[in-house]
Parts: structure tokens; C-alpha cells; sequence
């Protein structure tokens, strides 16, 4: 809401197949096949095991035990068996994160922006995660054991393909230790599930739920093309034919060339930042972040997202929007980080979820240039030859066939 009007609904037959494909189905993702086979594992398991979640909580809140097996018939024990699975992929592709995050250090997991609390937060969901599959797991074959025993309230089901091989974990223990295993996993399973979607809006994993928003409206222009400056455009008409031109009223202009802060952003640019996955691929392919240069993209929709937070905290304590002497350029992104991008795309082909950290950093350029002029040396003559010879070159327009003419 802090963000500027942008109107993109148009072509709606290619945003729902941009959804589709990117969102529901991550097809950026398998550009890296191992990661993708991972996150796809975590993925499905979070969507699928939720009609289980489902079962979970309404047989809490109707004190029933294993209320759709009655329903469904044989049905049942291949959906849990196929649940089963599915937590077990869970659980190892969630290991395998840590392993990658924590001991093997993949370089875009481990870079200064993610110090502190995005790492703590990856860590948190990957644990808890792993916490709520062997809760799963526990839950259902100590569920098997008390079957066998015939006790009481407990419904009887085919073995489970996967929690049967290990109903011998919890052999000899007498029922009443077998009941309370069995509710204290349900306890803190559904316990857990509920505070993580409490957590949600709070992690970067809020990109479960706006990769979907975020890919149905991206841009669908040409990647590369730059959006024009009406305003610029006005201007230049106006040098062409000034008798096109308003009279002067001696007031400021209510726009600003470019963003400064947030609300100078679009609410697609808003709604990108908390999109971020914080995955790093944009980073690893940005050649001045490989390079060595202080610039990273990841770091871009962070620091975005980060002054949105800013603010809506003041918003929140105040009611109001009121000036803080701080903005988004300078205060969290800066000028170096600007000046090292070469606008090369390749952070915006490498998203995902279809973000795109180039449009905000030409945002901020546009700023430092046109209303700072605030760029180096190397820029302004380029500039000036642009200007005066409509060529980033120091050539008279005359001379620039020159070069065909043999000395």
C-alpha cells in the first residue's frame, strides 16, 4: 500500500500460465535440478501432508480419532502411506539444506546479507520442519503398536508404508506410556503448525504464499526494456516545441525523477521484496557480485523489504507517515552498490519467483543522476556526447562514417 499505482492486468491468459508454471510448478528452479528436486520434495510436502493437517485438527476439535479412514476405506491407508513418504523426502531435503547452509557453506547461502537473523530464520524453518515430520512419523507408528494392542479408540488401519517399519522402535512399552507418546505427538504437531503460519508473515518463507501473486503480475514486456520517464519525455517535447510548453507557475513539480524511498517504488516493487526467497541465485549470477563489487541483488530486495518494515512500524506508532531524515538510497542501499550494476538482467532471469531487483536499482539511479547529479566523471561525458553529438562518442555526427574511409 506504501507503493505508487501500476496498472498490469493485462494479458491475463499469459499471467495465469506465467502462475503456473513458475509458481505452482518452479520451472526457473530446475535450472539447477539437485537444489530444485530438493526445495520441489519440501514443497509438495507442505502442500500435500496439509490434508492430513486437516484430519489432525478436526479430530481434535470432534474428539475423533482418525476421522476419514471410516470414509474412504482402503483409500486411507495409501493416502498415508503416500503422506509417509512424502515426509520422509521432507525431512531429508531439509536436512540436506542445513548441511548445505551450516558445514558445506555454499557461498550465496553464506554472504554478509545474511548474517544475524535471515540466517537464524532459514535455520528455524528448516529445523521445525524436520521437528514436525518425526512428530509424523512417531504419531502414526506408536498409532500402529496401540492398533495391535486393540486399544480402545485407536481405528484400526492397514500397516503404513513407511511408520510400520517402525512400530519395533517402541516395542515392550506398556500402553498407557504408548497413549501418551502418541498424544504428545499430536500435541505438539498441530501445536507447531499453527505457530509456524503465526511465524510466517514474519520470515522470508511469507514467499509460500506471494510467489503465486508475485508471478502472476510480472512484467511481461520484453526482458531489457527499460521503462521511459513520461515526465523526461515531456520535457524533451518541450525543447522541440516550446509552444507546447505550460505556462511557468513558479511551483515545484509534484513528482520526483526516480525512487528515493519506498513510496516512490511501484506496489509490484513493494510486493517483490516480500517475495524474496533470500535464495541468492540472483547473486551468484551478477557479475560485479562475482567480481568482487560490493553489489548484490538479493541484498537490494532485503534492504527493500527492511525499509518497508521501517516504516510501517512508525505508521503503526504514529498513525501517520512522518519524515525520519532516513531513505531507502543512501541510508541502506548506496551509491556504490548502484554504480556497479550493468543492468546486464541476469539477477531478473535467475529469480524464480520472477522478481526483479534491476527495475528498483534503475530507480535509484535515476534518482542520484537527475535530481542529485550525482554520477561520476566517466558518466557525465557520456552524457555530454549524447546530448551534443547524439553518440556516447566525442564525434561530430559528421565525422562518424570516418572509419569506412582507407588511409
Amino acid at each position: 500500500m506504501l507503493g505508487k499505482d501500476e496498472d498490469l492486468n493485462d494479458n491475463k491468459p499469459q499471467r495465469w500460465k506465467n502462475m503456473i508454471l513458475l509458481a505452482l510448478g518452479q520451472k526457473k528452479m530446475f535450472k539447477k535440478p539437485i537444489p530444485a528436486l530438493l526445495h520441489f520434495a519440501v514443497y509438495a510436502g507442505f502442500i500435500i501432508i496439509n490434508i492430513e493437517i486437516l484430519e489432525i485438527f478436526l479430530d481434535g476439535v470432534l474428539g475423533k480419532h482418525r476421522l476419514f479412514a471410516p470414509m474412504i476405506g482402503g483409500l486411507y491407508d495409501i493416502l498415508i502411506g503416500f503422506f509417509e513418504i512424502l515426509a520422509v523426502l521432507v525431512f531429508l531435503a531439509c536436512a540436506i539444506f542445513l548441511v548445505r547452509r551450516n558445514i558445506l557453506k555454499v557461498r550465496r547461502l553464506n554472504q554478509a546479507e545474511l548474517n544475524g537473523w535471515p540466517r537464524n530464520d532459514a535455520n528455524i524453518i528448516l529445523i521445525t520442519e524436520i521437528i514436525l515430520m518425526s512428530l509424523f512419523l512417531t504419531m502414526n507408528s506408536v498409532d500402529q503398536v496401540l492398533q495391535s494392542h486393540h486399544v480402545e479408540h485407536y481405528t484400526g488401519t492397514n500397516p503404513f508404508w513407511i511408520s510400520s517399519h517402525l512400530m519395533s522402535l517402541f516395542a515392550g512399552m506398556s500402553d498407557n506410556t504408548l497413549v501418551g507418546i502418541e498424544r504428545g505427538c499430536w500435541w505438539l504437531h498441530i501445536i507447531g503448525v499453527f505457530a509456524f503460519l503465526n511465524y510466517l508473515p514474519y520470515s522470508k518463507h511469507f514467499h509460500i504464499l506471494l510467489a503465486f501473486p508475485n508471478a502472476y503480475y510480472a512484467r511481461l514486456e520484453p526482458q531489457g526494456e527499460l521503462e521511459n520517464m513520461p515526465e523526461i519525455q515531456q520535457e524533451v517535447l518541450y525543447m522541440m516545441q516550446p509552444e507546447l510548453a505550460p505556462a511557468a507557475t513558479g511551483e515545484q513539480p509534484p513528482h520526483r525523477f526516480g525512487a528515493k524511498d519506498v513510496q516512490d517504488l511501484s506496489w509490484k516493487n513493494l510486493l517483490d521484496a516480500y517475495s524474496c526467497t533470500e535464495c541468492g541465485r540472483c547473486t551468484a549470477s551478477c557479475p560485479a557480485n562475482i567480481t568482487g563489487k560490493k553489489l548484490s541483488p538479493r541484498k537490494i530486495m532485503m534492504d527493500t523489504r527492511d525499509r518497508m518494515e521501517e516504516i510501517g512500524k512508525q505508521l503503526d506508532k504514529n498513525k501517520e507517515r512522518q519524515d525520519d531524515g532516513k531513505s531507502l538510497l543512501h541510508d541502506y542501499i548506496s551509491v556504490e552498490e548502484l554504480r556497479a550494476c550493468t543492468s546486464c538482467q541476469a539477477c531478473v532471469e535467475s529469480c524464480p519467483v520472477s522478481i526483479n531487483p534491476l527495475d528498483i536499482i534503475i530507480q535509484l539511479r535515476r534518482n542520484l543522476v537527475m535530481e542529485e547529479s550525482n554520477s561520476p566523471q566517466e558518466w557525465n561525458l557520456m552524457f555530454g556526447n549524447i546530448e551534443n553529438n547524439m553518440a556516447p562518442w566525442k564525434f561530430s555526427p559528421d565525422d562518424r562514417d570516418a572509419w569506412t574511409i582507407e588511409n
